[in-house]
C-alpha cells in the first residue's frame, strides 16, 4: 500500500524530472535566452511550471474523477500544440517582432517623452522626470500594486512562460493522470499527487531556467556578439525541434493520416 509521504516523495521528484523533458528544455531556454539576471530566469521558471500545473490540475482531475478517456486524434493534437508553440517561439526569437510591438505600445502608453536605448545586449526603455532624470522603465513594465519582480520583467515577459507552461501541460496531462490512476485508488489522493508533482516541475524548472541563462546573462555584458550568437542558435533549435515534433506526431504517430496511433508518454 502507498504511504501519503510515498505519495508526496515520489509526486514530487518526479515532477523534477519531467521539468527536464526534452521539449521542456528547448522551450525555456528560447524564452530566457534574452534575459540579463539568473533572478529573473528563475522566475521565468516558475511562471512556466505554474502554468503547467494549471493544466495538469484540470485536465488530470478531470480524468481521474469522470473517468474520461482522450480520443488518440485528441491526444494527437494536444501534442501537437507544443510543436507548434516551439516552432513559434523560434520565429519570435529569431525575428524579434513581438518585442518590437509590444516595445511600441510601452513607449506610446509612457508618452512623446519616452524612447529606447539598447544597452547590455538588451533594448531598455525609460523616460524622464520634471528635473531631467532618467526613469528607467523595463520594457514592458507596468505599475501602481504589482511586486517588484513583476514591474522589472513587466508583463508580456511574465505571462508569456505562463501560457507557454499552459500548452505543454496539454500534451502531459493525460499520460499523468493515466499513470497515476494505475498506482493511486483514491481520487483524493491522486488529485494531491498531481498537485504535488506539479510542485514538483516548478522547483525543478527553476532550477534549469536559472542555470541555463547563466551562459546567456554572462555573455550578454561581455561578449554582445556570443550572446547574439546562443540567442540566434536557442531560436534555431526551438524551430527545428518543433518541426520534428510536428512531423512524428502528424505522420509517424499519424495524426494527419486515417488512423492515428497515440500512447500517453
Amino acid at each position: 500500500m502507498i504511504t501519503p509521504l510515498a505519495i508526496i516523495l515520489l509526486g514530487f521528484f518526479l515532477g523534477m524530472r519531467h521539468a527536464t523533458d526534452p521539449d521542456h528544455v528547448v522551450a525555456v531556454t528560447t524564452i530566457v535566452s534574452r534575459e540579463r539576471t539568473m533572478v529573473h530566469a528563475a522566475v521565468i521558471g516558475a511562471l512556466w511550471g505554474l502554468g503547467h500545473t494549471f493544466t495538469i490540475l484540470v485536465v488530470g482531475s478531470a480524468i481521474i474523477l469522470f473517468k474520461l478517456t482522450i480520443p488518440p486524434r485528441i491526444g494527437l493534437s494536444m501534442e501537437l500544440s507544443v510543436g507548434f508553440m516551439l516552432i513559434l517561439l523560434g520565429v519570435l526569437n529569431l525575428t524579434g517582432v513581438l518585442r518590437r510591438a509590444m516595445e511600441w505600445i510601452t513607449i506610446r502608453s509612457l508618452g512623446s517623452g519616452a524612447h529606447s536605448h539598447f544597452m547590455f545586449g538588451r533594448r531598455m526603455i525609460h523616460t524622464h522626470d520634471e528635473e531631467g532624470e532618467a526613469i528607467s522603465v523595463e520594457s514592458f513594465s507596468i505599475v501602481g500594486w504589482t511586486p517588484q519582480w513583476w514591474k522589472q520583467m513587466g508583463l508580456f515577459h511574465s505571462l508569456r512562460p505562463l501560457v507557454i507552461g499552459i500548452v505543454h501541460g496539454l500534451a502531459g496531462s493525460a499520460a499523468v493522470a493515466l499513470l497515476v490512476l494505475t498506482t493511486i485508488s483514491r481520487p483524493s489522493w491522486a488529485i494531491i499527487y498531481l498537485l504535488i508533482f506539479g510542485l514538483g516541475t516548478v522547483a525543478g524548472m527553476m532550477l534549469i531556467t536559472a542555470a541555463i541563462a547563466l551562459p546567456f546573462a554572462y555573455s550578454m555584458k561581455r561578449f554582445t556578439k556570443l550572446n547574439h550568437g546562443l540567442a540566434t542558435a536557442s531560436g534555431l533549435v526551438s524551430i527545428a525541434f518543433g518541426l520534428f515534433l510536428c512531423y512524428q506526431i502528424g505522420f509517424v504517430d499519424g495524426l494527419f493520416t486515417a488512423h492515428p496511433n497515440w500512447t500517453p508518454h
